[in-house]
């Protein structure tokens, strides 16, 4: 800041490979990358790769893992099945393949993985196995620091991407603790940075806003900056709508799996069974019975053994503490009562979902030269952390073998305004304009709360059970719209409150995209997730990919052809 104005520092960094986002996908593309001496990776994370991502808690089981008795195709038709037909087989195989390798990696870095007196893993179900997860995170970051050719810029936020012909050349954005200005050139970028939280008004209020399912942080910016930059995206309407642990938001698949433990009513009646037992019709089920004045809903854990409850406290302790700590607060653990669950508010997240880029089977987008991976990435749900591993791998290696021979450095250089370029001054002009701006009548906050608002009450949040018509749509979109021009007017006191408008920005980008998909998938084929009250049955005309492109400030929707087992799709019109 100079003389009450803030002015930026410039600083120009040239790399081969740019990999945004140091979570699940983005540190083990790197780590990959570390194996290709010729290459100098730049990772860049908005917080700090230690603790950030969706494992930044820790996790209590490898969710996707080929079991004994069980091949890779055999998780391909699972998830088949649970996303109604709505996926990329071709991306689910690719990934199938590999979860068991990745996850050898890992342990390999030290995860604990627990054994059985045989000692093979033990299962948790059909797909999944036990570990203690809690430092997950910071066995990847320590893997990553191991890499000479991998450079790490923590609190570096990214706010778009440098597109020229459709092609990647970089990105721009700024640190969000010194306030300087970055303009990134690379030949490969790989974009890893997590679905979108936030977009809908959550189950807690108030200072426990944050208390959510989804990282909070995560704001969908790798999406927008992919919308915006006219990259071809699928299958938004596939919102994710998580089950948890009523007020913690604890998963609670660990009960569900571990005890086991069937759905309850009030009156004791289990009901899973009623609406089937896919993840959107456990949800719906919930939300039905609540509805019809049968709820509160339950996971039955009264009468397990005290080993069993053991369990639960020390599984809870590796990712989710304050489930254990309600439970001992309470002086009734889940062996004494039943566990309340509610659904959460929506969420758009590709590792879950088959929401994100519409990408080959490299996993490289529509814009020439960007990859995508892990929750960004769209096509190939129920990836969970081995599936996010896996896609930084395919990613990571398919950028090392086009960029084979070719690699030139790593060169950082701080320039003055003058040797910028027309379109990078233009972004750090941007950028000084909201630290700059006066404080208007709208500040950052109340612009997420109006937005969180619309979105529940017009595009099927938590108050309106998730359900929605095209008027409500319609509504949204127009209210969505409007905020997004008031944008211009918020204000930054410092790179902080700068880091919260460019968050806010992302996730409205995202609203707009997630509407028009919903109003475009004219069917309900997941209740609860995407539950179309206009068109209330399913059809097998919608056996389909809803695509979108952003072209001229509007959502343009491609419809696409279901690329089925045994074919592969590549991009021909990058």
């Amino acid at each position: 800041m100079q003389g009450g104005t803030w002015r930026l520092k410039n600083r120009i960094i040239d790399t081969d490979v740019l990999i945004i986002g140091g979570g699940t996908a983005g540190c083990f593309a790197g780590i990959t990358l570390g194996g290709k001496k010729d290459l100098d990776v730049l990772i860049v994370e908005k917080a700090n790769i230690v603790r950030s991502g969706c494992l930044a808690a820790g996790v209590n089981a490898i969710n996707a893992y080929i079991t004994k008795g069980r091949v890779p195709q055999d998780y391909v038709d699972y998830c088949k099945k649970d996303a109604d037909g709505i996926v990329r087989e071709d991306l689910l195989l690719s990934m199938s393949e590999r979860l068991n390798h990745v996850t050898k990696i890992m342990e390999d870095l030290g995860l604990v993985i627990l054994k059985d007196e045989n000692g093979d893993y033990v299962a948790r179900g059909n797909r999944n196995i036990k570990i203690n997860g809690e430092n997950i995170k910071p066995i990847l970051a320590d893997a990553v620091k191991k890499q000479d050719n991998v450079t790490v810029i923590n609190h570096l936020n990214i706010t778009d991407f440098i597109v020229e012909n459709n092609e990647i050349k970089g990105a721009y954005g700024f640190d969000v603790n010194n306030a300087e200005f970055y303009e990134i050139n690379a030949k490969a970028v790989l974009v890893a940075t997590g679905g979108a939280a936030g977009l809908y008004r959550p189950n807690n209020p108030g200072f426990s806003r944050h208390k959510m399912w989804y990282p909070p942080f995560n704001t969908g910016a790798g999406y927008a900056m992919g919308i915006n930059a006219g990259a071809e995206m699928t299958t938004f309407e596939m919102r994710f709508i998580a089950l948890r642990c009523k007020d913690t938001i604890a998963p609670t698949g660990t009960i569900a799996q571990g005890v086991p433990a069937k759905q309850l009513n009030s009156n004791g009646e289990v009901y899973e069974n009623k609406y089937g037992l896919t993840t959107s019709q456990r949800l719906y089920g919930t939300v039905t019975e609540n509805r019809e004045g049968r709820g509160p809903c339950y996971l039955g854990t009264k009468g397990i053994s005290r080993e069993q409850e053991e369990d639960l406290y020390k599984a809870y302790l590796n990712m989710a503490p304050s489930q254990t700590l309600k439970w001992l607060e309470a002086a009734g653990g889940p062996s004494e009562e039943n566990v309340e669950i509610e659904g959460t508010e929506p969420y758009i997240v590709g590792g879950h979902t088959a929401s994100g880029y519409w990408v080959d089977n490299n996993r490289e987008t529509t814009i020439h030269g960007l990859f995508a991976a892990g929750d960004v990435a769209g096509g190939c749900p129920q990836k969970y952390v081995t599936g996010a591993l896996a896609e930084g791998e395919i990613a990571a290696q398919a950028i090392a073998e086009r960029l084979e021979g070719s690699g030139k450095g790593f060169v950082v250089n701080e320039v003055a305004d003058s040797e910028l370029s027309e379109n990078a001054f233009a972004k750090k002009s941007e950028y000084e304009r909201f630290l700059n701006n006066k404080q208007g009548l709208v500040d950052i906050e109340q612009t997420e709360e109006a937005m969180q608002k619309i979105m529940d009450q017009y595009a099927g949040g938590i108050s309106t059970d998730y359900q929605y018509n095209e008027a409500r749509l319609e509504l949204a979109d127009e209210k969505i719209k409007f905020l997004e021009q008031s944008i211009d007017n918020l204000a930054a006191q410092d790179a902080d409150d700068l880091l919260r408008i460019y968050e806010i920005r992302e996730r409205l980008t995202v609203c707009r995209s997630v509407i028009a998909h919903l109003k475009a998938r004219k069917e309900t084929r997941w209740h609860s997730f995407a539950e179309n009250m206009d068109y209330p049955a399913k059809s097998d005309d919608w056996l389909k990919y809803v695509n979108s492109r952003k072209e001229n400030g509007e959502i343009k929707i491609i419809i696409r052809d279901l690329v089925r087992g045994g074919d592969s799709y590549e991009h021909s019109d990058k």
